[in-house]
């Protein structure tokens, strides 16, 4: 198959948004994406391209002295009758425009076409994002090659509307299992609803008062929230198990530890197993290249209120900002789309951060 990403597609953010779109690429079929995207930057003399599974990494080998990371997901959700894309003389609509192909695109086409930056490079387009953490495709690079992680700044251009998004949150969830006694339901004394004990758990959640704080002038906002909940044997029968399924979005001061204790206070009296934690991030504003970038965007960073691969590179050490043309509150929804404005206006802060 001809690869869509041609030199003139290439050089055009908003043509290469919609040709990125424009291959179908739901997380774990990412094959044809990353070909055509290695297939582009194997063709540029001032990279060096490596590919781990369908996550392809280039580089820049300057002699600078610091190091950048500009890194975007290539895979999506599922499509929901939004592919392929369409495009009027404001937006370009389908499944990942936002979350987060045009932010993958600016990547992509400053990876071809600012072939002397004044930071080396290294670009990172990675598949399975969009689901668990150890198909992720920089999960995979951290256990096999993490030196390729290490680097003094990062951006992830996830979605943000142009604006700066500063650390993450971390995520948490958990279930919550209330234990009954299953009876016939014509003979309910004899039982114990499992559904009826798990109106305390609910209680508590509703009553919850989440916590706000300002780290580095960026407001982050918690919450603990049951998400799901499960339980029921039949029509005839007193439940003997009821789960609720709890998420808790923590601010980047605590650490997992922390946050875990926290859930299992507020939960208090109830079997609680925690089985996905992954920490925040803290702003990291203070490097030289997170100033220059904020410089360059114009716009005081904000907190970003949920979990992205900035964490992950907080965790190596490394500073790191999200920053992307898409609205993150339209990511993985029906009418997903970008403002073709915020596509080009991203291309230029990029360009004037990263070439001057």
């Amino acid at each position: 198959m001809t690869s869509s990403l041609t030199a003139q597609v290439l050089a055009d953010p908003i043509a290469l948004t919609r040709a990125l779109v424009d291959i179908e690429s739901v997380s774990g079929n990412e094959k044809e994406i990353a070909d055509a995207v290695e297939t582009a930057l194997s063709q540029q003399p001032h990279l060096k391209v490596e590919r781990l599974g369908h996550t392809v990494i280039a580089r820049t080998n300057l002699g600078r002295s610091q190091r950048v990371v500009l890194a975007g997901h290539l895979d999506t959700v599922p499509v929901a009758e939004n592919f392929p894309s369409t495009m009027d003389a404001q937006r370009i609509w389908g499944v990942g425009t936002a979350d987060m192909k045009s932010g993958t695109a600016l990547a992509l086409h400053l990876a071809v076409t600012a072939p002397a930056p004044k930071y080396d490079v290294t670009y990172f387009f990675y598949e399975c994002e969009e689901v668990e953490r150890e198909r992720n495709g920089l999960t995979k690079v951290a256990e096999t090659r993490p030196e390729l992680l290490q680097a003094d700044f990062a951006i992830l251009l996830e979605p943000t509307f142009g604006l700066v998004e500063a650390g993450c949150q971390g995520s948490l969830r958990a279930r919550v299992k209330v234990v009954g006694r299953r009876a016939h339901s014509a003979r309910s004394w004899l039982g114990v609803n499992a559904i009826h004990g798990a109106g305390e758990v609910v209680t508590r959640l509703a009553g919850y008062e989440a916590r706000q704080v300002e780290i580095d002038g960026c407001l982050y906002r918690e919450g603990l929230n049951a998400v799901s909940i499960s339980g029921g044997v039949a029509g005839n029968v007193i439940p003997d198990l009821c789960e609720v399924v709890v998420n808790f979005r923590f601010a980047p001061d605590r650490s997992e530890e922390q946050a875990a204790a926290h859930v299992r206070e507020v939960l208090d009296g109830f079997d609680v197993e925690i089985w996905d934690n992954a920490g925040g991030a803290l702003p990291g504003l203070g490097a030289a290249p997170a100033q220059q970038f904020i410089a360059a965007v114009g716009d005081a960073p904000r907190a970003k209120l949920g979990w992205t691969d900035v964490a992950r590179f907080a965790a190596l050490g490394v500073p790191a900002l999200n920053f992307g043309p898409g609205d993150p509150n339209l990511a993985h929804t029906r009418e997903e789309n970008v403002e073709i404005e915020k596509i080009e206006m991203g291309a230029d802060v990029l360009r004037r951060w990263l070439v001057g």
